[in-house]
């Protein structure tokens, strides 16, 4: 079946022509009617689509209600599914501005804790769905995007590798599977114990014993998140793999959110993957991708 996203971008990303989700669909409309991705957009994100005349005639891109009437807590159920109805979303692209009260309300954060916990990917940038429609274009057996080359050019970029205490097995594993392709970055970066066992990690499997294999900042209840979040602003960090445990209390959780406003801050620069099966579905398109 054809994959459907939520789609909703906050008022500043469709105010004008040059704003993010117009940039997103002209970077990608070839691919999204290649894959015939399906889109629910809530009210106003449909009606500014409208206005500027873009996805003309696309029959996959259906309007739900404003989000003061709820469309965004309806995009919610359907990434869970609603059993015995055809309305199940494969995920979401929420363009929130960093600095609006809304990306906090309980339905944006409910909308990205269910694509977490359901393994769908939440593409909060720009640079995350363009990356996304590419990733599925590769492994759809599409030829590649050259405007997308950017997003595959590992050995002049930097990766975050962070991840919470519940999940940093999950994080090894992740590390090890893909080793290879890590490998080719510039430059990784973690936090604290992520960081340091995913040196060790990369030691037993033969890299150099006198080289770190990730760069470590503090850990993230000491500031590691922020650390990160400045190498986002200042361009230096292009992809955050964040593997978040969305089922506990998290005491520092003013420092995460920093680092999720950095990235949508620089959203055409930085791509960020919340969940195991979205990055590994991205290791595998990007091993593919010639």
């Amino acid at each position: 079946m054809p994959i459907c996203l939520g789609l909703a971008a906050n008022k500043l990303h469709h105010q004008n022509e040059d704003a993010a989700l117009f940039s997103f669909l002209r970077a990608c409309e070839a691919g999204i009617r290649e894959l015939q991705l399906g889109f629910h957009a809530i009210g106003r994100t449909y009606d500014a689509i409208s206005a500027a005349g873009m996805l003309h005639g696309y029959k996959d891109l259906v309007r739900y209600p404003y989000g003061r009437e709820g469309g965004l807590m309806k995009l919610v159920a359907e990434v869970v599914g609603m059993e015995g109805e055809d309305r199940q979303l494969d995920g979401a692209i929420y363009l929130a501005d960093p600095v609006d009260p809304s990306s906090i309300f309980p339905e944006a954060l409910a909308l990205k804790r269910q694509c977490v916990i359901h393994g769908k990917p939440f593409l909060s940038t720009v640079a995350s769905a363009r990356d996304w429609v590419e990733m599925e274009r590769i492994h759809a057996g599409l030829p590649r995007d050259r405007n997308a080359d950017r997003f595959f050019d590992y050995e002049s970029q930097t990766l975050a590798l962070i991840a919470h205490d519940a999940m940093k097995p999950t994080m090894l594993e992740f590390a090890e599977r893909n080793f290879e392709l890590l490998s080719r970055y510039r430059r990784r970066v973690g936090t604290g114990t992520t960081g340091q066992r995913l040196n060790e990690l990369a030691w037993s499997k033969g890299w150099p014993a006198d080289k770190l294999w990730v760069d470590r900042f503090n850990s993230g209840p000491l500031g590691g998140d922020a650390q990160i979040a400045d190498l986002v602003l200042e361009r230096r960090c292009q992809r955050a793999i964040f593997f978040e445990d969305p089922h506990v209390a998290r005491q520092h959780e003013a420092d995460i959110q920093l680092l999720e406003r950095a990235v949508t801050t620089v959203t055409h620069e930085a791509v960020c993957s919340t969940s195991p099966q979205v990055a590994q579905r991205w290791c595998d398109a990007a091993s593919r991708r010639k």
